[in-house]
């Protein structure tokens, strides 16, 4: 079968989300409304509240939100047939994703910006809220730690994409002032791509590789590097260095796209993988639950949730840009999973399907490097590029997005750690330096405490992440189905997913926790329990909401 079948369907799926069911969505159930004064203009700052173009807002939501997930749970989710994963990703991106994403900024942006968390204080209770935020702060705090660990893997070995992913700040810093400054942003956007590619191309000449350091292997080095970096670039001010930063990758992954699909069309390359795996290893773990949380961003993704109403909500400039930025972004990012499907199943990967069998051998065997090397080859074939650069090209990708993604995150669990110094009166912890030092501090906890000393086993993260952030996934659209509600609105259209999310999360939690205790990662397994119990606590809470709103509708239809 051509993988060009495969794109057309996905991308007409996609077509209908935005174009039809997102319109109905806006219309007709969250209502969006031109006239009401968003959180960015009512609370600006320039520091967290800027009102954005919502081109550059919609660079920074998508680059923060697509990372590497995207990328490395469907080059491993494959391993049950492209098919599933095909599946799970268009459908996931309709109707799940793409509420999700957009629900969660405009129910932020109608409570003054606030986080999911916070909101659920009033929407649902004041215990609920500080539940919520446990399991927030964890899944942040395992997001953090397996991007770092991606990233630093990247540095090692993929050497030529050090300098352009280095590069890529200065030129971001440099296009946040200019912004600032109100210069052309379609001149800044052609002048930055432009210095993006051209350090990919020296990148590829000029390979830089860290050497080990104060009795640390080069991957640690780098974690340590890393962070330090998401620590200051998280207390910079939005328009400094995130907006730009995302504005710039946003673009330069928009390209990326194009080429690879691109090459699609031009190459029509035949798919070697099977529809549906008929040879799993013994030891594979079931395609349900485990299938819809390996891939979770590209289909539904709990963290969305919380950059939508963590940071992209203080920057919505008017609130129709809530469906732009939201739903696209959603579009976009399963754009990013679909491509990725076809990078790793198709003959530019695999020449056979024996061959595909043999790289495939085991489930995790596979992941983002399947998807650097087949979409370089597809580009290759495609567009004539070397295949070295090519490859350059996709690691800065994944390196590029990653990082966003970091920067986002640590700039979240400063919120959250402040907001507990508020709750439980502790006002040292509103510094945002010490906030700041605790949150990075927490996630190298995790990075090598998961990964050992050298930070190389720190993947090991991944199946208890995707679990975790399928969960709060499910949650996100549980205070959402009890705002509209609460609202007099139909909420089927938030219950539905939020109702098969959980299910298939907490299922496939249970069994990730039985896995690391059998491993004996103990560690993870109090971490993951920690995660599921708060999770049935929280559900309680809000059942209890849902069936008092349900018993007082029926009483005044009684009446």
């Amino acid at each position: 079968m051509h993988s060009v079948f495969v794109v057309l369907l996905g991308i007409a799926g996609m077509c209908f989300g935005w174009f039809v069911y997102s319109r109905f969505i806006a219309e007709r159930i969250f209502r969006l409304d031109p006239e009401f004064v968003t959180p960015a203009h009512e609370f600006s700052d320039g520091v967290d509240f800027v009102p954005t173009n919502r081109y550059v807002l919609w660079g920074h939501h998508f680059t923060s939100v697509a990372g590497a997930a995207p990328i490395v749970g469907p080059a491993i989710a494959v391993y049950w047939g492209w098919a599933p994963a095909v599946a799970w990703v268009v459908l996931g991106t309709i109707f799940f994703a793409g509420v999700h994403d957009f629900g969660a900024l405009w129910a932020s942006n109608r409570h003054k910006a606030r986080s999911i968390g916070v909101l659920s204080e009033s929407v649902v209770g004041a215990r609920t809220r500080k539940l919520y935020m446990v399991v927030v702060f964890l899944l942040l705090l395992m997001v953090n730690s397996v991007f770092g660990v991606i990233i630093a893997r990247a540095f090692v070995n993929t050497p030529s994409a050090v300098f352009p992913a280095w590069a890529a700040i200065v030129v971001a810093l440099v296009i946040g002032q200019l912004l600032h400054r109100r210069f052309n942003l379609i001149a800044l956007c052609i002048g930055g791509v432009a210095a993006l590619y051209v350090s990919i191309y020296v990148g590829d000449l000029m390979p830089l590789e860290l050497p080990a350091m104060f009795g640390l292997a080069p991957q640690a080095n780098w974690i340590l590097i890393l962070f330090l970096y998401a620590a200051v670039a998280s207390m910079l001010p939005v328009w400094v260095l995130l907006q730009p930063r995302d504005f710039i990758n946003g673009v330069q992954l928009f390209l990326g796209l194009a080429l690879l699909y691109g090459a699609v069309l031009l190459v029509m390359p035949d798919i070697a993988a099977p529809a549906f795996n008929d040879r799993l290893g013994e030891s594979a773990p079931s395609i349900v639950p485990l299938l819809f949380v390996t891939i979770a961003c590209g289909a539904v993704s709990g963290f969305h949730g919380i950059v939508a109403s963590g940071t992209s909500s203080k920057q919505l400039d008017r609130e129709p840009d809530a469906r732009f930025v939201g739903y696209l972004g959603a579009v976009g990012e399963g754009s990013l999973a679909l491509i990725t499907i076809v990078a790793v199943t198709g003959v530019t990967l695999a020449a056979t399907t024996e061959e595909w069998h043999a790289m495939y051998s085991e489930f995790g065997s596979a992941g983002a490097a399947s998807f650097i090397q087949g979409g370089a080859n597809l580009i290759s074939s495609g567009w004539g590029l070397p295949v070295g650069v090519a490859q350059t090209m996709l690691a800065t990708m994944v390196v590029l997005f990653a990082g966003t993604t970091m920067d986002s995150g640590v700039r979240l669990q400063r919120y959250i750690i402040q907001e507990w110094g508020e709750i439980y009166g502790v006002p040292v912890l509103g510094n945002s330096v010490l906030a700041t030092a605790l949150a990075v501090g927490a996630c190298l906890l995790l990075a090598f405490g998961a990964g050992g000393a050298s930070g190389a086993g720190g993947l090991v993260l991944w199946p208890l992440f995707g679990s975790t952030n399928q969960l709060l996934a499910g949650l996100t659209l549980l205070v959402l189905t009890v705002l509209l509600m609460k609202l007099g609105r139909p909420a089927w259209y938030t219950m539905a997913p939020m109702l098969f999310v959980l299910v298939m999360s907490f299922s496939a939690g249970v069994v990730t926790l039985n896995q690391l205790f059998a491993a004996g990662n103990y560690l993870l397994v109090g971490i993951g329990a920690i995660v599921l119990g708060t999770s049935v606590l929280v559900m309680l809470e809000a059942a209890s909401v849902i069936v008092s709103l349900r018993n007082g509708e029926s009483r005044q239809a009684a009446a």
